[in-house]
């Protein structure tokens, strides 16, 4: 891994706090991702299921996780089941965890190869009641392919009928949604290698550059500085192309006069940063443009203040959506008629800014987090409105990523990051 070791405190304390939820007498399994394949022999390069990292900080294909708190054993209350390594595995794919190494990771002391896990857990099935699965439930999980964890569950619920089964999910969800001070750390510096690439692309920016070109300086940057690259697939969307919420095209060229609306974010250790910018390709705004861009910051401070414990979901995002109203009459984009006559289900600023204000960010870009239940601090969300002018040829959107505090504002992981218009273009001018 290009990261540097995470200190194995934190995924002790996630084991902790994970196996404090489960029933008495229950086990809970998580497996790795695969590897998939491309075609041929080619295949795409390997992403760790976040549950297993998440409880292990183990980042390797072929690895299971077992947590069994009221074995009687001991020493099986947590183990590790890896690929095993050896000499040939070094030469044709590199070093594999050892069993030390492991420990040294996850700080579990109990490592097998994967090749005795099924007589493993054969004598452990039979010490326990219940079985946590691990299924995805996230609110945006569209899953098509059948994964690894699909594939044991299948086995597992025919090998073993006569257990009851539990989910992990509702468990994790939870967890995973509230940060503690190491995972803030690694979002730190995820956001703070967003900060230089994005410093690094106002020098690079002109007119006739083109939009990949962009993106290979974000790429670059990321990379020299220990990012396995982005958090997500990029948006570089220069004038008319940034009204295209998920332009992930990136092949045109940036003209003199257009706005570029820039969705980037790095990595690191697994977690992501996301960040939204706008910039002038010519290094100053229009008059026009900077009204906009300075009404669609002002939206995203407004709303960085509603996030607070307590606060819900629904009612955060009706809120914003009164800030945005405003915001567009003042600008004449909306009239008083078009708020008397509008749809409560699809408001009349929705014409120009149709998506949500905010999401969860973790260890997943759209991390988990349960949106019915309140905002809890430590809660790390984005903050993202935009307003979108196709007849205008630009749109705008500009976002930061927020830890909620326990009183007053979230603070800002991208706080040195620039967003003002002004400062925008003295760096792009400098």
């Amino acid at each position: 891994m290009k990261y540097d070791r995470i200190d194995s405190s934190l995924f002790i304390k996630n084991r902790k706090n994970f196996t404090a939820q489960m029933k008495p007498n229950s086990l809970a399994v998580f497996n790795s991702n695969d590897i998939y394949p491309i075609s041929a022999d080619s295949t795409m390069p390997f992403e760790q299921h976040r549950d297993i990292f998440y409880l292990s900080g183990v980042d390797q294909e072929e690895s299971i996780l077992v947590l069994f708190p009221d074995c009687p054993k001991e020493k099986h209350r947590e183990i590790l089941f890896l690929k095993e390594t050896n000499d040939h595995i070094a030469v044709w794919e590199g070093e594999k965890l050892t069993k030390e190494m492991a420990f040294e990771t996850s700080g579990i002391k109990t490592v097998y190869w994967l090749q005795d896990f099924e007589k493993v857990l054969f004598g452990l099935m039979a010490q326990c009641e219940t079985v946590y699965i691990n299924t995805n439930e996230h609110y945006r999980a569209a899953v098509e392919t059948e994964t690894r964890e699909d594939r044991f569950t299948k086995w597992l619920k025919e090998k073993y009928p006569a257990h009851n089964v539990a989910k992990s999910n509702p468990i994790l969800q939870r967890l995973r949604s509230v940060k503690n001070a190491i995972e803030l750390d690694l979002m730190q510096t995820a956001c703070n290698i967003t900060d230089k690439a994005f410093r690094r692309i106002l020098n690079f920016v002109k007119p006739n550059v083109w939009e990949y070109e962009i993106e290979a300086e974000f790429i670059h940057e990321f990379l020299r500085n220990r990012s396995k690259g982005f958090a997500y697939t990029p948006i570089i969307a220069s004038g008319k192309n940034a009204n295209v919420l998920h332009y992930i095209q990136n092949n045109q060229q940036c003209k003199a006069g257009d706005l570029l609306l820039l969705d980037v974010g790095a990595e690191y250790a697994n977690y992501s940063s996301d960040m939204t910018r706008t910039i002038p390709v010519s290094g100053r705004f229009t008059e026009r443009q900077k009204a906009v861009y300075n009404a669609v910051n002002h939206v995203k401070k407004e709303a960085t203040k509603l996030l607070i414990p307590g606060t819900y979901w629904e009612e955060y995002h009706i809120e914003v959506g009164k800030i945005m109203t405003s915001e567009l009459l003042n600008l004449g984009l909306l009239d008083k008629a078009d708020i008397q006559n509008e749809n409560p289900d699809w408001p009349a600023y929705k014409k120009y800014f149709m998506h949500g204000t905010s999401h969860h960010i973790g260890l997943d870009t759209h991390d988990y987090g349960l949106l019915h239940e309140p905002i809890q601090e430590n809660m790390v969300f984005t903050v993202e409105p935009g307003i979108y002018l196709p007849e205008e040829g630009f749109g705008i959107r500009l976002e930061n990523d927020v830890v909620v505090q326990k009183s007053g504002e979230p603070f800002n992981l991208m706080r040195n990051i620039p967003i003002e218009a002004e400062e925008i273009e003295e760096l792009m001018n400098s």
